[in-house]
């Protein structure tokens, strides 16, 4: 098997994480962001569908979400920027005996509230959320979350059961959204022992006319928030493009002048709350750009109108797909956004999207784009 290079890691520098089909990447630039080194692939031939990096109490941690078509899924850490890896003597995340589901896959990793800064989630396959209090030393399932009467009725959707999106709430240390894929959006505002359905507006195209409004059961492809507007949340479905003004409370569709409402990728600005990226695919049956053109659209008036964000990018014979997870802006002023495709290509924006470079367009699927700003 290849051995991984390593990079040296500094104070200022901004990192990001790369998930593929065929093990995960880390790319490391300083604050000017022109020139990106490489590491990897740690876990070489395996599947990484979920990174974090958790800077949070003095740690320096990476996490990747590793899964084995001969093992299983696990989760695998580092203190030293991929060096060396610490995989768990024992599966860390397992449903507890009793309960009549396994493990299948690991598909978030999130920190917790700001409050919290010993806390992790993880979502997996099938559809359930993991709780660490301990820095990720050991983990308890959401009894509340997995005992929710709903949770015998949710369906797969195209990519399984499964929880992937966690976003716990700014500026309530209690409240919590989840989405999935084919259950919806839940919101807890009691710190995960009761959970409500928040998807009033969302529509479920692929429902009977009559019944295309549900209480819950849609598929929710991707859902954000902004960090300092708690009420402020974007919404990709299955067919559908919404913004929320009330904290998922509600939800109202802002598919103005793209060319597709279907889509997995979406990303808020962190410095304005108005403005969000997505990336269209062209239809649930053909899941690649519209028109064969690679282009990320930017909305400023929070969904009112789109403008398409194309400088650096192929507008010819671009026949991509970009996943669910697979865009994320950093933490800098500029914003800088970054994507990445199945085909291996990957690409950044210094500048909030009004152009575009390429790192590098020969990874294997990539599956996860994560950032961190190292402390």
């Amino acid at each position: 098997m290849p051995k991984p290079n390593q990079i040296n890691i500094n104070p200022g520098d901004n990192l990001v994480l790369v998930g593929t089909m065929k093990g995960a990447f880390l790319f490391r630039s300083d604050a000017q962001r022109e020139k990106w080194d490489e590491a990897g692939p740690y876990f070489p031939g395996r599947s990484v569908y979920a990174l974090t990096y958790d800077g949070r109490n003095g740690r320096t941690r990476l996490w990747a979400a590793v899964n084995s078509s001969f093992w299983g899924s696990f989760l695998s850490s580092s203190n030293d920027f991929g060096k060396t890896w610490s995989d768990p003597e024992s599966y860390n995340i397992k449903f507890p005996e009793g309960s009549e589901v396994s493990l299948k896959q690991i598909w978030q990793i999130a920190p917790g509230h700001q409050s919290e800064p010993d806390t992790l989630y993880c979502g997996v396959e099938p559809a359930a959320l993991f709780k660490s209090t301990d820095a990720g030393e050991t983990w308890s399932l959401v009894r509340g979350l997995f005992d929710h009467p709903h949770r015998p009725l949710w369906q797969p959707g195209g990519g399984g059961l499964c929880l992937h999106t966690i976003l716990p709430d700014p500026s309530n240390d209690q409240r919590l959204f989840i989405a999935i894929s084919t259950g919806g959006v839940y919101r807890t505002d009691d710190g995960g022992q009761n959970w409500q359905p928040r998807n009033n507006g969302v529509r479920a195209q692929f429902l009977p006319p009559d019944q295309q409004y549900p209480e819950w059961g849609q598929c929710v492809h991707k859902i954000v928030s902004h960090p300092s507007n708690a009420q402020r949340m974007f919404l990709q479905n299955h067919w559908g493009l919404y913004r929320s003004d009330d904290g998922g409370d509600s939800w109202n569709d802002i598919a103005n002048g793209v060319p597709s409402d279907f889509g997995f990728a979406l990303e808020v600005d962190p410095h304005d709350a108005n403005t969000a990226y997505i990336i269209p695919i062209e239809s649930d049956e053909f899941r690649c750009t519209p028109e064969a053109k690679l282009r990320v659209y930017r909305t400023r008036n929070a969904g009112e109108s789109w403008e398409a964000l194309t400088e650096g990018l192929p507008q010819k014979d671009a026949f991509e797909t970009i996943l669910r997870d697979s865009m994320k802006a950093d933490a800098n002023d500029p914003t800088g956004l970054y994507f990445g495709t199945r085909s291996g290509k990957l690409f950044a924006s210094k500048n909030g999207g009004d152009s575009w470079t390429t790192i590098t367009e020969g990874l294997p699927a990539i599956t996860c784009v994560k950032t961190a700003t190292i402390d």
